[in-house]
């Protein structure tokens, strides 16, 4: 497994999200992930599966040391009532005392940045996290976060895949020492389908998946696979035994189009020109 260092923080290359995903999905799943070498783990409040996770890897017996875990609290939490009160629920669920790494979720429309950032800190201040950063977040928003930060964000975590340019990101986060967690990374079932990383693909012995993965981490990002087959986990874990041509990495780039963004949620998703 290849990590990336982002303020202290070693976080494994590729990570296993469980968005979208049942109970019952998570607990026949994980046990393959670990088996394939999967030790970042990734959920969230709102996905409702912390407690699946956790008994998870409670049952696989999987030293907790040896885990890198992340949970991201939901706006609906975001409130000085609330916000830790919610990361215990978490912790509760989850099994353990501390996440390696939280994050605000979405930023919302109704909270500023700098609360939400003071927040995560007075969470890592109570050593609940070691690690704090923030999802989808635009660039204006992250330099915010950053600025006001007592402890460093190591990361925003965002939508990446080949059909959406996030160069921009990509700049500001380098010269930050930011690192990107990518999600979508398959643009719900774009890039398995795509003819031109099809060809990519067997040209390298691999699926169209494995490419669209490799063509992250290969830039230097965090990449949070997914899956709810066991016999498919292996798959995804296997793409640190080859690498893309600089030719190859610009041709996937450039299947980035204007109306490529598919997560957009009103009330939640920011300004992205910003």
């Amino acid at each position: 497994m290849q990590y990336v260092s982002a303020h202290g923080a070693q976080i494994p290359a590729l990570g296993f999200g469980v968005f979208r995903m049942s109970d019952a999905e998570v607990e026949a799943v994980v046990p393959a992930a670990l088996e394939a070498g999967f030790r970042h783990f990734d959920t969230a409040q709102i996905y409702a599966n912390e407690a699946a996770l956790g008994r998870a890897l409670g049952r696989a017996g999987a030293p907790r040391e040896e885990l890198f875990l992340t949970t991201k609290v939901w706006v609906s939490n975001y409130g000085d009532d609330r916000f830790m009160a919610s990361v215990d629920e978490s912790l509760d669920k989850l099994g353990t005392d501390h996440v390696d790494l939280l994050l605000a979720h979405w930023p919302g429309d109704k909270v500023t940045v700098a609360d939400q950032v003071a927040w995560l800190n007075e969470v890592r201040a109570a050593g609940k996290a070691r690690f704090i950063g923030v999802s989808n977040y635009n660039r204006s928003q992250l330099r915010d976060a950053i600025a006001t930060s007592g402890a460093p964000v190591v990361t925003n975590q965002i939508e990446m895949h080949p059909y959406l340019d996030q160069s921009a990101m990509a700049t500001l986060a380098a010269g930050t020492g930011t690192a990107l967690t990518a999600y979508y990374g398959m643009a719900d079932g774009a890039v398995p389908r795509d003819a031109l990383i099809g060809r990519i693909a067997a040209h390298h012995g691999k699926t169209a998946a494995q490419v669209g993965l490799r063509w992250l981490v290969q830039q230097g990002h965090i990449a949070l696979s997914k899956t709810a087959r066991p016999a498919r986990v292996a798959e995804n874990a296997d793409i640190f035994d080859f690498a893309l041509s600089e030719d190859e990495m610009v041709a996937i780039s450039a299947l980035a189009r204007p109306d490529g963004r598919l997560v957009d949620p009103e009330g939640l998703a920011p300004d992205w020109s910003a």
